[in-house]
């Protein structure tokens, strides 16, 4: 599932091709999964209003309207968002398509219709935003917490954007075990997750994000931060800082992948 840097990448990439253009009609697919919002109610929402711009809230795509209205796209596993010229022609499994008064289309495509598209006004996101919070608040988020701190990095109602990869990448280069216990953590260590955290979302940004499934960006271009993941599913393989073979074990059902050595 595409995360903070993936989809950041992708809401860039689309405010540089759409913001300010108009959306003259929308069409709909006929499956009912993609819709969280009713379909008349998307298509009215959207019709003539002008892109103010298009950024990125936790892991949803948030196209900003002219008057208030938002228009938000939840990627889910598999979804795209791609800028097509009209006569090209529509991929299969496309759920969602904004023709554009430019002559191009905004489309979603989602194979697995894990995706959700909705319309809202002033969304602002479950959580606090990680490349933004303060360090005081950051370490008032674990405070107490019984629950390991991978589970807590992905509880987007703390945290929202972090995802599987950037916590377990995030944590080896913080040298934090992902079972400790959150409430556990040192002013310290929790400085020094902060700091990782930052480094390996900004990072990720810059190199277009980690394509490590079926996410490409705006253009249908992969990224290239799988290159240089360090712990993230390479189990059995030396550790790149100590050579210790990395581990996989489960935090919350979720694959977690770690230095025994690096990491304590």
């Amino acid at each position: 599932m595409p995360e903070l840097p993936e989809v950041e990448t992708v809401a860039n990439g689309l405010n540089e091709r759409v913001a300010g253009d108009t959306i003259v009609s929308v069409w709909l697919g006929e499956k009912p999964e993609p819709l969280k919002s009713p379909p008349d109610l998307i298509a009215e929402t959207l019709k003539t209003k002008k892109i103010s711009k298009v950024h990125r809230i936790g892991k949803t795509v948030v196209f900003e309207l002219a008057g208030g209205d938002q228009f938000l796209v939840h990627l889910g596993m598999t979804g795209r968002l791609l800028v097509n010229d009209a006569d090209v022609a529509l991929p299969p499994h496309t759920h969602a398509v904004l023709h554009l008064k430019s002559g191009r289309e905004v489309r979603f495509i989602d194979p697995r219709r894990f995706g959700r598209v909705s319309v809202d006004r002033g969304y602002a996101g479950p959580g606090a935003e990680p490349l933004k919070i303060g360090i005081d608040e950051f370490i008032a988020l674990f405070r107490g917490r019984k629950t390991p701190i991978k589970s807590a990095l992905l509880n987007q109602k703390l945290l929202h954007g972090v995802g599987n990869i950037y916590a377990d990448e995030s944590l080896h280069r913080a040298g934090i075990r992902p079972t400790k216990h959150a409430g556990r953590l040192t002013r310290v260590e929790l400085e020094r997750l902060q700091k990782a955290l930052k480094a390996v979302l900004q990072h990720a940004i810059k190199l277009g994000g980690s394509s490590v499934s079926d996410y490409v960006d705006a253009d249908g271009m992969r990224g290239f931060f799988q290159l240089e993941h360090r712990v993230y599913l390479r189990t059995g393989d030396p550790c790149l800082t100590c050579k210790t073979p990395v581990k996989r074990v489960l935090v919350a059902g979720r694959g977690t992948h770690y230095c025994p050595s690096c990491q304590r």
